[in-house]
């Protein structure tokens, strides 16, 4: 028969697994060290989703031109009393499609360096094409394959004489690549300076170029007008956002499971004393 004094511990000893139970579950004040921790999940959180969204707005800024791209290229050939006269003109018609009557200035022609095409190097051939009342424009007229044995062996491209008659589009100066500062003057070049080249031939060019897009005739192999179609790249930055939210989601995942869900299975797991 229970004493009252053992019926009394008896009720403490029951009274106290809650308690014991409440103190275990660790609802102290967290430590420094874990605020560091929800500190810096916070940031590499907010660092990365606001990655992810700045990714989302390029891709819809690059959305937004790869339309105005598609667009100009369904628009009627320019002509020539409509070509642009200045860069900053230009600027609005690339892509566009131009159809343009002029001579050719062989010696003017420039075989450009370190150029591929489907992946092979090569050169791309440029070739200034005299307009009407005196000035002229760059016309990429496409691209040759490099000899392997001698990089200096150039390829016999067909200029004819007398006015031509030709389809392209408009497009920036060729795309300039890494050099030394030497433009060079030979026919090989790894980049073309208009306006030095345009005072070496004493012709006013236009600061803007035409890419061919007329079929090779048989006489101008071995060229290649293969250009690949304006991009823009919008996949590219919707894949970069899709990496920058998954690390913020994992980050926060992360978070959670060592701080938050991982602590408390270890505590229910611990033998109550």
């Amino acid at each position: 028969m229970n004493t009252p004094a053992a019926a009394s511990a008896t009720r403490m000893t029951a009274n106290a697994r809650p308690m014991t139970i409440f103190m275990r579950a660790n609802y102290s004040t967290p430590s420094p060290r874990r605020w560091l921790i929800l500190l810096a999940a916070l940031l590499v959180c907010g660092l990365t989703a606001r990655l992810g969204f700045w990714q989302l707005d390029r891709g819809d800024q690059k959305s937004r031109l790869q339309t105005q791209i598609e667009t100009r290229q369904q628009l009627p050939p320019l002509d020539r009393s409509e070509l642009a006269p200045d860069a900053d003109t230009a600027a609005t018609q690339f892509d566009r499609q131009v159809q343009l009557q002029g001579r050719w200035v062989p010696q003017g022609t420039v075989f450009l360096e370190n150029r591929q095409m489907h992946g092979r190097p090569g050169f791309f051939v440029v070739t200034p094409l005299l307009l009407d009342h005196g000035d002229a424009v760059m016309v990429q007229r496409g691209w040759v394959p490099r000899d392997g044995l001698d990089r200096t062996r150039l390829p016999e491209i067909a200029t004819p004489d007398g006015l031509q008659t030709l389809r392209g589009r408009m497009a920036p100066p060729p795309a300039r690549l890494y050099d030394f500062g030497d433009a060079g003057s030979g026919p090989i070049r790894q980049n073309l300076d208009l306006a030095a080249h345009a005072g070496s031939l004493g012709l006013r060019l236009r600061p803007w170029s035409v890419l061919q897009t007329d079929p090779v005739a048989a006489s101008e192999s071995p060229l290649q007008r293969d250009w690949p179609s304006p991009a823009t790249g919008v996949q590219k930055h919707l894949g970069y956002a899709t990496q920058w939210f998954a690390l913020s989601a994992l980050t926060a995942g992360l978070y959670v499971w060592f701080q938050l869900v991982r602590p408390r299975l270890r505590r229910r797991a611990e033998p109550l004393v």
